[in-house]
């Protein structure tokens, strides 16, 4: 039913198209005063003979042309009576966390420490936020993602454990670098409106600059100040103490410029609310579009197309006619094509095509599958990927190509401890295979019904020697087993199947020696710096027992094969170096410790 008091056309400007109705009836006119003059140049009763009587057929011509016109005119214009309910499109702005990891943070002005007050700001942040996608970015010399943009806010809480500045490769402080960074991550995200939040102490002039360039670009710039006026003392990597206060003038300039707002940290979401970060607001063109959202006026002006249709089939048996249509058709409004970003090739630069192979291959080589292991490590020109693939040649008996990856590894990267206690363990095992064929030759002589030895592995070692040579042998063979394992080309960490029960992020004692030689050393506060041990240490323990507790039913029935397949002797090995394995501190860092060592030696090398 038309409701006429709404009758209303949604593209008036093509009404105008209604005074080419007069002009077709003044044209069909003049054709027909056109035909009268033959009256003088012809005898009537030759006249019917030579022309054709049109009179009829150009009355109903013009009136079709003029009723085709009129009902294409108001089709165009939208003629519209009623309100249909439209789905709301909601675009919340994304929000990037850029946090301060230098050894500032380690100032213990903010009781216990900053560094413990920032993860407890964080965390209720990620925790009260309404929806909206957020990422977290840390920084000293240089920025790091921790956590891509993402609507799962409790993803990113995963990670706040374990940031400290001992992850950080290099101590400093770039804020200018970490708010380029984060204004890089929104804008390959899409995203046309972007909330910064900086939480630091001081902010120098490039960083007020960067700021001013994002909020040219849309992207709005807050800060939240760590620390106090009076400021702390804190440790530098180099073991000197230095002094760290809260500089808001510098932050505030920078809120200023970055179009957002300043405020102290506080022990509540004060702060949180006053600079609007936990209720995410769609961007001034998103709001615009939600605001002709829900309710509108739908188009009617498709029912006057078939009648239209009907005439036009007529009006083909003059093609004449239809020419000046067809040329009407070319001042219709033509769409607006739509461009789709392509996804495909984000994920394909060599780097990144050598870390999923690097990743497979750990997968595989837990599963025991060494043959894969090797080929997807095979052609990974970096020192894990060699390293990775002496250990699938080691596993597989092939001692000479293992010695041989490991030596490109150590090339690669001199000093590698675990390639070089890999190396040794394994050319060990390759002149004792040498001296068990021999010995076996002769047994055969001797003995023909004694059947051979079995092939020696790394990890193995000690299980087919005399009894005098079982303890030294094995010794190495657990040193093999500690150390021959898969490093991910993301953390660097061992992965071997046998230690399933244990974190990802657990290194061996090899590796002990990259940690920092300040780790632990705290501004003399006593009471406080033995809080946080123990925050930390209950922390640990927690996150190991949730990784043993969901990684022991994936591992049981593999494990099960496993042991079934094993001879006594390596099952006493295996459960040795488990044993040896529960004593090694579990860092909850290392995983991303390692990722940023990584990601910081790449870009070094592309800078040379």
């Amino acid at each position: 039913m038309i409701n006429w008091q709404d009758l209303h056309f949604l593209r008036p400007e093509w009404l105008w198209a209604l005074l080419l109705v007069p002009a077709a009836v003044l044209g069909g006119w003049w054709r027909r005063h056109r035909s009268a003059r033959w009256h003088d140049a012809v005898d009537p009763h030759l006249l019917a003979h030579v022309i054709s009587d049109g009179r009829k057929r150009g009355w109903w011509g013009s009136v079709a042309v003029a009723l085709g016109l009129t009902l294409a005119a108001l089709a165009l214009a939208g003629p519209s009576w009623r309100q249909l309910e439209q789905p709301l499109w909601e675009s919340k702005t994304p929000l990037v966390i850029v946090l301060d990891l230098s050894s500032s943070i380690r100032a213990t002005d903010l009781p216990p420490s900053r560094l413990l007050q920032a993860r407890a700001k964080l965390a209720s942040l990620l925790r009260e936020r309404k929806g909206g996608e957020v990422a977290l970015v840390a920084f000293a010399w240089e920025p790091f993602t921790v956590a891509p943009l993402t609507d799962d806010a409790a993803n990113v809480a995963l990670f706040l454990d374990a940031l400290a500045p001992e992850v950080m490769p290099v101590d400093g402080q770039r804020p200018d670098k970490a708010l380029q960074w984060a204004g890089d991550l929104l804008k390959q995200s899409g995203a046309r409106n972007g909330e910064i939040l900086l939480l630091t102490d001081h902010a120098d002039a490039a960083a007020l600059a960067e700021a001013a360039r994002l909020r040219v670009a849309g992207y709005r710039v807050s800060a939240i100040g760590l620390g106090s006026l009076q400021g702390a003392s804190y440790r530098d990597p180099r073991g000197a103490i230095e002094q760290a206060h809260l500089d808001e003038t510098s932050l505030r300039a920078l809120a200023t410029a970055g179009g957002g707002g300043y405020q102290r940290i506080a022990n509540t979401s004060a702060d949180l609310k006053a600079l609007g970060v936990l209720e995410p607001q769609a961007g001034a063109q998103d709001r615009q579009l939600q605001a002709s959202s829900g309710k509108q006026w739908q188009d009617e002006g498709y029912w006057l197309l078939p009648p239209l249709l009907l005439l036009a089939l007529f009006a083909f048996r003059r093609p004449r006619r239809v020419v000046p249509v067809l040329a009407l058709c070319l001042l219709l409004p033509m769409w607006q094509p739509a461009q789709a970003a392509e996804q495909g090739g984000w994920w394909q630069r060599a780097d990144q095509r050598q870390h999923q192979r690097l990743g497979e291959g750990v997968d595989a080589y837990r599963l025991g599958d060494f043959a894969t292991a090797q080929k997807k490590f095979e052609g990974i020109d970096s020192d894990q990927g060699w390293y990775n693939l002496g250990n699938a040649l080691a596993r597989q008996g092939k001692y000479d190509e293992a010695i041989e990856a490991y030596d490109r590894a150590l090339k690669a990267h001199p000093g590698m401890q675990d390639a070089l206690a890999n190396r040794a363990a394994v050319d060990a095992a390759r002149k004792r295979k040498s001296q068990q064929g021999q010995q076996g030759q002769q047994g055969k002589q001797s003995n023909p019904s004694k059947p051979q030895q079995g092939k020696d592995q790394p990890g193995q070692q000690g299980q087919q020697q005399n009894p005098s040579q079982q303890n030294q042998q094995g010794q190495q063979g657990q040193q093999s087993g500690q150390q021959g394992q898969p490093q991910n080309g993301q953390t660097g960490q061992p992965s071997n199947p046998a230690q399933q029960g244990q974190r990802p992020a657990e290194q061996n004692p090899s590796q002990d020696g990259s940690r920092s030689p300040d780790k632990g050393e705290q501004p003399p506060q006593s009471e406080d710096a033995g809080r946080q041990q123990q925050a930390d240490q209950a922390q640990r323990q927690r996150m190991a027992e949730a990784m043993r507790q969901q990684q022991a039913g994936e591992g049981e029935q593999q494990d099960g094969a496993v042991a079934a397949a094993m001879t006594p002797a390596q099952r006493e090995q295996q459960q040795a170096v488990e044993a040896w394995m529960q004593r090694v501190p579990d860092e909850p860092g290392d995983l991303l410790k390692a990722k940023f060592q990584l990601e910081y030696e790449r870009r070094m090398r592309e800078k040379r």
